[in-house]
């Protein structure tokens, strides 16, 4: 399992919303360049991005924010698409030139769910993924040919799921089905408005495409330090083959350690590193 650090973009500060309410707002800093090397040397491999103003607008807005972060990973990484896993597509390598026996750590053993899952962020060097207002072709590729590794797609999806799996197919294990979930209900525009559908349901739908991962967000935990929502993310992840990141009440080490059980490729983490309460390094080296 794999711990994600989460940096969300509002005109181009470092922020987090309580429960996603745009009103409730928490500004952490204003260089976010500079917190992805900071995540970058605790050890992260991947960082997670939100566009809170493009969520809104439905189309990216914070993107010199988000060149200026891409800029921190290697160049060697930037818009590589990630090599299938065995078991799990879009977890495991950039594909480039062959890896290093380090980087792999034994990816010629992966055959199962777990050992899929475990091949998140094998290799160095610090990957960006990018989610908010991403409700086109154009923003996908703009967003790619900026070096961002994959992109995440949740109102789209939900809202248009032809177009979302012609896009998974052509961006082959470059996209991420964001999951945000009120209650069992599946949550889009920015977590302003409820869908008809459960989390379950559109999971199985979306388990068919050769997607990355699918990240399943709890909003009545995200940004409130209370611990995640361990059966509803357990019962997502028992029920597809995709690999699922978690997100959403990290608090603790503790929080870390509770989910590495279940399955989950990965969790991310927001609120809980700026605030202190979670030492990155300490939650890199519980997840194993």
């Amino acid at each position: 399992m794999h711990v994600i650090p989460a940096i969300d973009l509002r005109a181009g500060k470092v922020v987090r919303l309580i429960q996603g309410q745009y009103d409730c707002q928490i500004t952490y800093g204003d260089d976010p360049a500079e917190q992805a090397r900071q995540f970058h040397a605790d050890g992260a491999g991947w960082l997670h991005v939100v566009d809170l103003d493009g969520a809104k607008a439905g189309r990216p807005v914070n993107t010199e924010a988000i060149a200026a972060i891409v800029r921190v990973a290697p160049p060697s990484w930037r818009g590589r698409p990630a090599l299938a896993s065995r078991g799990h597509p879009g977890l495991a390598l950039p594909d480039h030139n062959t890896p290093t026996a380090a980087e792999v750590q034994g990816q010629d053993a992966l055959s199962t769910k777990e050992q899929g899952q475990d091949a998140l962020a094998t290799a160095t060097g610090l990957r960006v993924e990018v989610g908010g207002g991403i409700r086109d072709e154009a923003s996908i590729r703009q967003l790619l040919d900026m070096g961002v590794t994959r992109v995440i797609i949740g109102t789209k999806a939900v809202s248009d799921f032809e177009w979302f799996s012609r896009m998974a197919e052509k961006f082959k294990e470059q996209i991420v089905l964001g999951l945000d979930a009120r209650d069992s209900m599946v949550a889009t525009h920015g977590w302003l408005q409820d869908s008809k559908q459960t989390v379950l349901e559109f999971a199985a739908q979306a388990d068919k495409l050769p997607l990355a991962a699918i990240i399943y967000t709890d909003i009545a935990k995200d940004g409130m330090l209370s611990g995640p929502n361990i059966e509803r993310t357990k019962s997502l992840v028992e029920a597809v083959r995709t690999p699922v990141i978690a997100s959403g009440g990290v608090k603790e080490v503790n929080d870390i350690r509770r989910l590495a059980p279940i399955g989950v490729a990965g969790v991310i983490v927001g609120r809980s590193l700026y605030e202190g309460t979670l030492n990155l390094r300490e939650a890199i080296a519980a997840a194993g």
